[in-house]
């Protein structure tokens, strides 16, 4: 049988590193989706559960240096970045693991039997059950926490769901390490080792997402790879829940009077966020409307001269690389497009960072679905686009022409932080109907984990209104079940009378009983 290898490559220079491993072949993935599928019942161990995610973080904190050192080899993001992304990584592992014994997740309710009521209400009992194997689809941006040990793998196991895991191509060792490791962790808490693995290949990926017992996927990536994905997760005998993150352009908007307020630390701001990670963040700002007139002009001034003081930096890959400097090129060649600081080649292996600007008078007197369209479009990549509007008219106008972000942020001034009717207001109820995460005078980059996290969108953004980061995200993987009128005796655990696990709950009471 032939066998394709999959190769570890250097984005700084382009060549070879390592053969890490070979494509999967349909008999493989078969075979790891059924070893997966076995090991349910010994996810349902929640103690274990528990354990195992705090191992798994505990074995990666341990190999820390060897993980950033094979992820900056793949990436080349740096152990600056990577050391923070694996910290934040094992801190969700940690924080699953809180929400594992909390139990809280299952959302437990209890409806009392009520004879009283019309019609009659029997006993009712209810709670969320695993849903079974999850294909988890690896970022290219994030190799760890949007990859193998990331937070879909980590909220999908919380849930009791095994994972199978379509590795990245960019990073194809550091997912082989960091599956390694899941894997003993998995062992030393007396759970079996394939309730995590790992798969290569484009292939194995469709494979993967049309298997019979896979249960539900998550993926963070491109609109074309998520919508195909999607289109086969829904195309399937028994369609599956496909939560799927692709693509965003997190519009700022600057109000005029935030413009005069506060113009340079706004400019410069904005290139911080435009270049952090190279411009290879799904938060990154890619559309900013500014005010014209001479605070906007200033705004403009000091984003020109942060981004041409930003050195050259090497993307995920070249593939990632002749995108951008093709986008670009598309871009800027567009009548009434011009390039303050021209994005694009930084050199042989780098790209330079920049920006573009058009008056929204252009942009707008363009029909949908033309040439000017793709200034509405992410472009992954240092680089974002500036659209001057004359008034609120027509930023509203603007926005009305986006579809659904992850993100979108408002720069706004003091007096209108303060919540009076006016402009600002207006805004925040149309960037509401856009975006998953609204922002206010900060920038959209840096997504924090926490319980109240949101990181979804309408689509394109994604496939579904779940979040991918924090404590909602283990509902993905979790679908209610009601029992009615069963016996204590026959009941889960979870919905016993006694209350065996001491886990969270709503009772509701019948009518006229003790303490209601």
């Amino acid at each position: 049988m032939t066998t394709t290898p999959v190769w570890s490559v250097d984005p700084r220079t382009g060549k070879q590193r390592e053969q890490v491993a070979v494509e999967a072949t349909p008999q493989e993935v078969d075979e790891a989706v059924r070893n997966a599928h076995a090991a349910r019942g010994a996810l349902a161990d929640a103690p274990a559960r528990a354990a195992f995610l705090r191992t798994a973080a505990d074995l990666l904190d341990g190999a820390a240096a060897h993980v950033v050192e094979a992820a900056d080899a793949e990436t080349a993001l740096g152990p600056g970045r990577l050391t923070g992304e694996l910290a934040r990584t094992t801190g969700q592992l940690r924080a699953f693991a809180d929400a594992v014994e909390d139990g809280s997740h299952l959302d437990i309710r209890i409806d009392r039997a009520d004879a009283s009521l019309s019609p009659p209400r029997p006993e009712l009992r209810r709670y969320k059950v695993p849903l079974g194997v999850v294909a988890v689809y690896a970022a290219s941006n994030f190799p760890l926490a949007f990859s193998v040990p990331g937070g879909d793998t980590a909220s999908a196991l919380a849930a009791g769901c095994p994972v199978v895991v379509k590795a990245h191509p960019d990073h194809p060792a550091t997912s082989e390490l960091c599956a390694s490791l899941l894997r003993r962790a998995a062992v030393a808490s007396g759970l079996p080792a394939d309730v995590v693995s790992v798969v290569h290949g484009f292939d194995a990926g469709l494979a993967l997402i049309r298997h019979p017992l896979v249960s539900a996927a998550g993926f963070t990536g491109s609109i074309r790879g998520g919508r195909a994905l999607f289109d086969a997760a829904a195309a399937r005998p028994v369609p599956i829940p496909f939560h799927g993150e692709l693509g965003s352009l997190n519009p700022v908007v600057v109000t005029p009077a935030a413009a005069v307020e506060r113009a340079e630390e706004i400019g410069s701001g904005l290139a911080g966020s435009v270049t952090l990670g190279v411009g290879q963040f799904c938060v990154k700002p890619g559309l900013v409307l500014v005010p014209e007139g001479p605070a906007g002009d200033r705004l403009t001034n000091a984003l020109t001269k942060a981004l041409g003081e930003t050195e050259p930096g090497v993307l995920l890959d070249h593939r990632m690389r002749e995108n951008f400097i093709a986008g670009v090129g598309e871009r800027a060649a567009l009548a009434g497009v011009e390039a303050p600081v021209t994005p694009g080649s930084g050199g042989e292996h780098t790209v330079g960072a920049g920006y573009l600007t058009v008056a929204a008078e252009r942009l707008l007197g363009s029909a949908p679905g033309g040439e000017y369209e793709v200034l509405l479009e992410e472009c992954f990549g240092p680089v974002t686009v500036v659209v001057r509007y004359a008034d609120q008219r027509e930023a509203g106008a603007v926005l009305g022409r986006l579809g659904g972000n992850l993100s979108a942020t408002l720069q706004l001034s003091a007096a209108e932080t303060e919540g009076a009717p006016g402009p600002a207001s207006e805004l925040i109820g149309q960037v509401t109907e856009l975006a998953g995460r609204i922002v206010v005078n900060g920038w959209p980059t840096g997504v924090a984990v926490a319980p109240a996290q949101h990181h979804g969108g309408p689509y394109p953004a994604a496939t579904s209104h779940s979040t991918s980061v924090g404590g909602t995200a283990i509902e993905r993987w979790l679908r209610p079940v009601a029992y009615q009128s069963v016996p204590d005796a026959l009941l889960p655990p979870e919905l016993r009378e006694a209350n065996p696990l001491g886990l969270p709950r709503r009772v509701t009471e019948a009518a006229g009983a003790a303490g209601s």
